[in-house]
């Protein structure tokens, strides 16, 4: 069963806090140690890789990658591509022309601005063209373990509305309203939890999830599918 994106809510915000608390003791429990499921060598090439994964799944940005890394492993790299020949090389992936544009100019800013180093604070990430709340967080995380906000992807946004953790569809607003129901001790095992949990245990076609483990903990979200 199908249900609009604006999801009714019916929940206080103790309950919700509750309701958080279970479903980030799952994912701790499934997912100990989660990690970005983009293949990457340098630490460059993962912030590239996350720019390329907007509205692409990690498989086919992985698949582009695999020959893109053995070309291009650091911002120096990247800051030198010509940009018809990268443009092309990145163009069986979503919005790829904007892509291509961001990731040298970010490259060439990093070169500029950070020393060839990619940033570790938010303030400086998303200064980066292509580089917003979303891919900084993720980005940290992934390289220095600093969970300083949750990343909000397809994955968590479809999540936080089935269990009604938020009724925003904005991404960094989700983002807030989820840091404000959950420890920030715990923040490091959303993102990938649900995502790899969206992957491998419920994904977004609507189907009977009554016996998956985080249905169990809210039985409601059962019934409630938010479009993509």
């Amino acid at each position: 069963m199908t249900m609009p994106l604006k999801l009714k809510s019916s929940s206080s915000n103790d309950e919700r806090r509750a309701r958080a608390r279970h479903i980030v003791a799952y994912l701790k429990k499934a997912y100990p140690a989660p990690k970005t499921e983009l293949v990457y060598h340098t630490p460059f090439q993962l912030l590239v890789a996350v720019v390329l994964s907007a509205q692409s799944t990690d498989k086919m940005v992985n698949k582009v990658t695999a020959s893109l890394f053995k070309k291009y492993k650091t911002a120096k790299d990247f800051a030198n591509a010509d940009p018809d020949t990268f443009t092309k090389e990145i163009s069986s992936l979503t919005f790829y022309r904007n892509k291509a544009k961001h990731i040298i100019a970010a490259a060439q800013k990093t070169v500029a601005d950070f020393k060839g180093k990619v940033p570790k604070t938010e303030q400086e990430l998303v200064t980066l063209p292509g580089v917003a709340y979303k891919t900084a967080h993720v980005v940290l995380n992934e390289l220095y373990d600093i969970s300083e906000g949750i990343p909000t992807d397809t994955h968590v946004k479809r999540f936080a509305l089935r269990f009604d953790l938020t009724t925003h569809t904005d991404l960094k607003k989700i983002s807030k309203d989820l840091e404000a129901l959950i420890s920030k001790k715990d923040w490091k095992y959303v993102n990938n939890g649900l995502v790899l949990y969206g992957r491998y245990v419920c994904p977004a076609r609507p189907h009977d999830c009554s016996e998956h483990p985080l249905t169990k903990v809210w039985p409601p979200a059962g019934g409630r599918w938010p479009k993509a």
